[in-house]
């Protein structure tokens, strides 16, 4: 369990609370808008109305007793700017911060942020290689160049062992997981047997997975 500021309460901002509070984490919810707070209140440990780019407002918080602050103000960069920058100088632990494009990461990463989130960039991604590809069932980016797949199992596997197939040799690829009917098993030995009924959760870097999954 973690203590958590997060700053904005907007649509991604929401989502986040909800999240966070499923996971059992103490959330203390920041906007200066009345209704956002309020609409949110339920799913908050606590919150408070103001102005984020106040440095007494936000000294007033504790910065420094949080685990993590997360910053998801949206369509006021300056806003989100000053507040990460104002955040790190009062002692935060580690900030996140919301980025719309690489610009504004770049400033962000600058300015006191230690992770910067894109949930317009991401979602784009992933919806275009999971829609575009029949095969692909879910991705996970772990960074510019690795990625987790989900993926079904080819034709011309079925029937055969994960040794068989080796492609762990051939194109430096680890199937991390097997699925079927909902279930996920992480014990997988070169004995496992792959069907027609099962998925593959696979790990790799992004241009052999391409390659090997035609992507």
């Amino acid at each position: 369990m973690k203590s958590i500021l997060l700053i904005g309460l907007g649509k991604f901002g929401k989502h986040i609370a909800l999240q966070l509070h499923q996971l059992g984490h103490h959330v203390m919810g920041v906007d200066h808008n009345e209704d956002r707070i309020n609409d949110a209140i339920d799913i908050m440990t606590n919150a408070q109305i103001g102005d984020s780019t106040n440095e007494d407002f936000l000294r007033s918080l504790g910065i420094d007793n949080y685990d993590v602050c997360i910053v998801t103000i949206g369509n006021d960069f300056q806003s989100s700017l000053e507040t990460t920058c104002l955040l790190k100088e009062l002692g935060a632990k580690f900030v996140v911060s919301r980025a719309e494009r690489d610009g504004q990461a770049k400033f962000l990463l600058r300015n006191g942020a230690d992770e910067v989130v894109y949930p317009e960039k991401q979602v784009a991604k992933w919806a275009a290689i999971r829609y575009t590809s029949n095969h692909i069932l879910d991705y996970i980016e772990l960074d510019e160049s690795h990625s987790i797949f989900e993926v079904t199992i080819p034709k011309e596997w079925i029937g055969m062992s994960v040794g068989q197939i080796d492609i762990r040799k051939k194109y430096n690829i680890n199937i991390i997981a097997i699925k079927e009917n909902g279930q996920t098993n992480v014990s997988v030995t070169p004995d496992t047997v792959l069907t027609a009924e099962r998925t593959m959760l696979v790990l790799g870097e992004d241009k052999a997975l391409q390659k090997c999954f035609h992507i």
